[in-house]
């Protein structure tokens, strides 16, 4: 008898577990469709123990949160959850109550919080508490070392205005946001498995267009029925990365090769080969009666040595020489504040004493020579104070005497006898005070 039952009890087995290999083996039957979970399912009608989760977010999410979290409770609610948002501690958690009969729902309010907290709009955020909507946050900041290198990829991975994240949308049907270093992305399994492996590749060079083209090849291949069970590869394209060779740098012109004198480097028709003979001018000015030289002077070889060269010296083995490595973060500082003072107050100096080189006056040798230069030839800064006031009689009484000669009326700064008055004997007697000044 208990032969009977064990050899029944394997053929029951054997039974079960053909049928699950044959459900493994049936294409129609979706592996990753969730397994529906109702009140009914949960007998004791509620959790036993309260699970709650917390999520900080940043500063410029505040006010968008807090416009938000309205629409956040009033769908959280639904689903029996409670929640809290901390301002102060910039915070959001996520608790179950004793309303709550589904055990995975917190895990969906959690991801739901985490959605909120990477700017993603609260309209597409609250699509998680559905089964069918999964959620991957992929960091990408940690993949490319070099800031501009990230950016580029980064900015590769939107397209121009949009374009190239609207087709990955569409082909994928999730819903991907770029923002800083993550990409959050929204939707089945599947399309969300796609995004991960677009958004990595990107970051590592592989440029997301290539995947659009695969992607659109597969979907066009999934509506024909008799290829659902072929290999699809050889419809697929197979990209390979080329790495072109660059173009190599022409080589420089020589000079002329015949034994015509000198000239034959300039002569020689090669542009480069003019520039440089122009340049080495003493060479192809002289004659000789060999060959020009070359315009391209060959580099000379370096020594051959075994050893490296030497490592160069770090920033630190600097700090490290000059003792600035083992101060303190405030003498550092005052020793910045004393350096940048110092080269201020050299240079406010400096520029204090070029104004002031404006106001010194010239030397007197040079003031001495600039009047005689500027005076009448021969009756130069030599003449005396009456030596001068003769000449300037004289010329006034000739002038005086034609006028009189003329019947002319004597003028008020002319007397009658030819004399300067007013005005004119003023300027007379102060440019001769300044000569005679001058020539002492």
């Amino acid at each position: 008898m208990a032969k009977g039952r064990r050899a029944q009890s394997n053929e029951g087995a054997e039974g079960a577990v053909d049928e699950e290999v044959g459900d493994l083996e049936d294409d129609k039957v979706d592996r990753w469709a969730p397994i529906p979970f109702t009140k009914e399912d949960n007998r004791a009608g509620h959790l036993l123990e309260e699970s709650s989760f917390a999520v900080l977010f940043p500063q410029y999410r505040e006010k968008a949160i807090r416009e938000a979290w309205p629409h956040v409770t009033r769908a959280l609610k639904e689903v029996h959850i409670a929640c809290t948002l901390d301002l102060i501690e910039g915070s959001m958690t996520v608790s179950t109550t004793r309303k709550t009969w589904d055990p995975f729902i917190i895990i969906k309010a959690r991801d739901l919080i985490k959605l909120l907290a990477r700017s993603v709009p609260h309209q597409q955020a609250v699509r998680i508490l559905d089964d069918e909507v999964q959620c991957d946050i992929i960091k990408i900041g940690n993949i490319v070392r070099a800031k501009e290198r990230f950016v580029k990829r980064r900015d590769r991975l939107v397209g121009p205005n949009g374009s190239t994240l609207k087709a990955i949308e569409l082909l994928t049907q999730c819903y991907v946001l770029v923002h800083g270093n993550t990409v959050a992305a929204m939707g089945p399994f599947k399309g969300i498995k796609q995004v991960r492996r677009i958004a990595e590749d990107c970051m590592r060079n592989y440029h997301p267009i290539y995947h659009i083209k695969t992607l659109m090849i597969r979907r066009e291949l999934e509506k024909d029925e008799s290829l659902r069970h072929e290999n699809w590869e050889r419809f697929l394209p197979n990209f390979k990365k080329a790495n072109p060779k660059k173009p190599k740098a022409p080589a420089k012109g020589g000079g002329g090769g015949g034994g015509g004198g000198g000239f034959g480097a300039a002569a020689a028709g090669d542009a480069a080969g003019s520039v440089r003979a122009a340049v080495d001018g003493a060479s192809v000015l002289a004659p000789t009666g060999g060959a020009a030289p070359a315009a391209g002077k060959a580099k000379g070889k370096k020594a051959y040595t075994p050893f490296p060269p030497s490592q160069p010296q770090s920033k630190v083995d600097a700090q490290l020489e000059s003792g600035e490595y083992f101060l303190s973060e405030a003498e550092k500082e005052s020793r910045k504040k004393a350096a940048r003072s110092r080269k201020q107050h050299e240079t406010v100096s400096l520029r204090q004493q070029e104004r002031e080189q404006r106001f010194v006056a010239p030397k007197r040798a040079d003031v001495g020579r600039a009047a005689g230069a500027a005076g009448t030839g021969a009756q130069g800064a030599g003449e005396s104070l009456a030596q001068i006031g003769d000449r300037l009689k004289k010329r006034a009484a000739e002038g005086g005497g034609k006028r009189t000669a003329r019947g002319a009326k004597a003028t008020p700064n002319v007397g009658a006898d030819g004399e300067p008055r007013g005005a004119v004997a003023n300027y007379l007697a102060g440019s001769a005070r300044k000569r005679l000044r001058t020539a002492e």
